[in-house]
């Protein structure tokens, strides 16, 4: 018997798309291909696996069970290729998931050091907030992710923190110094709600604002919302309230926002843990270890320049 990977990958598409010309599509080769291939499959294993109609193609009871194998052999040999690809380190091809309010700060950092870690190492980025970046990062589209910990998911994923990230109140000079006045040591629960601008519904950011301040999302909150932490700046910088700032966006957004400044919270800071996760079954000899410490030493570099720039 000479079953081939080739044939049982063939068969999986058909099976999922009930059709040999869309199948055919799917695999890259033309249809008359494909079922000289099918056919040759039947013939190894003598048995009837499809149902040739005009518009569709049945599957047999056989080949229902035929499916199941197929299915259990792929997927072993793409653990077995996933395996060999990180064999000896970091090499071949990385996926990165990262949220958007981490991914502008510390990108422009890590990759280069990443391409220089290896120079034949081709690196895909996804930018999506973090319910999205965990459901790719399971289904195993991305190889790891970088998000504010924790995920939620510690049964199949793999979490190490990176370091500790931080938040500074943000304002025009007036703003702040007005609040200055009426206190010396500003808390995040002490903060008028309505003077809070946060995030859109979905970043991960706006709960932990929230959850600093002892809020809830409600009408109380400025009107004023945006998609990103460079937004929300602009608009501080212009007199429209206050919001929350992670240490690791100071640099950029300093030198983005003209009118802007920051001061520290009084007493315990409120903060997040910047971490870098993986799928736990994901063979790990070495190459995680370096992708972390690469986002680790970017993200300290960038904690460093912040507190020179607010003491």
């Amino acid at each position: 018997m000479a079953i081939t990977l080739r044939q049982l990958s063939y068969f999986q598409a058909l099976v999922e798309e009930r059709h040999f010309g869309r199948a055919a599509k799917r695999v890259h080769i033309s249809q008359p291909a494909l079922s000289i291939q099918i056919r040759e499959l039947e013939k190894e294993l003598n048995a009837h696996l499809v149902e040739r109609h005009t518009r569709e193609v049945i599957i047999t009871a056989l080949g229902h069970e035929v499916s199941q194998r197929a299915q259990q052999i792929l997927g072993q040999v793409d653990d077995l290729e996933y395996s060999m690809r990180w064999h000896g380190g970091l090499s071949g091809h990385l996926s990165i998931g990262i949220i958007p309010t981490i991914a502008p700060y510390l990108l422009p950092g890590a990759l280069p050091v990443l391409q220089k870690h290896n120079p034949s190492l081709e690196v895909q980025v996804e930018e999506a907030h973090t319910e999205k970046v965990l459901a790719d990062l399971v289904a195993g589209v991305l190889d790891v992710a970088v998000i504010a910990l924790p995920s939620g998911q510690v049964d199949v994923l793999f979490e190490q923190a990176l370091f500790e990230d931080r938040f500074v109140l943000a304002g025009s000079v007036e703003v702040l110094s007005a609040l200055q006045k009426q206190t010396k040591a500003v808390s995040p629960d002490k903060l008028d709600p309505g003077q809070l601008l946060l995030l859109d519904e979905g970043h991960c950011l706006t709960d932990q604002a929230l959850e600093a301040c002892n809020l809830e999302h409600s009408s109380t909150l400025a009107n004023l919302r945006a998609s990103s932490l460079t937004t929300l700046c602009g608009l501080v910088a212009s007199g429209f309230g206050l919001t929350f700032l992670p240490e690791i966006s100071v640099e950029r957004e300093y030198s983005a926002s003209k009118g802007m400044t920051a001061i520290r919270f009084g007493g315990d800071q409120p903060s997040r843990t910047i971490g870098i996760v993986r799928r736990r079954l994901t063979p790990d000899d070495g190459w995680f270890t370096d992708v972390a410490d690469i986002f680790r030493k970017t993200g300290e570099d960038l904690l460093h320049t912040a507190r020179q720039i607010i003491p």
